[in-house]
């Protein structure tokens, strides 16, 4: 009984182990002190130097 119990408990942990990769977290990712405080010096300057190719004017 013992031998047929950690064999179960073996396979139940593999699978546990496939199982979570397969799961991602819906956490965002961590952003450091350093880059948080970068980001706020910054301008969000990116959003304004859109390519020209997007403008519908013409």
């Amino acid at each position: 009984m013992n031998r047929k119990k950690k064999i179960n408990q073996i396979l139940k942990a593999k699978q546990k182990k496939k199982n979570s990769k397969l799961h991602k977290s819906n956490k965002p990712r961590y952003i450091s002190k350093a880059e948080r405080t970068e980001t706020q010096t910054t301008p969000m300057s990116d959003s304004t130097n859109l390519p020209h190719s997007l403008d519908v004017s013409e």
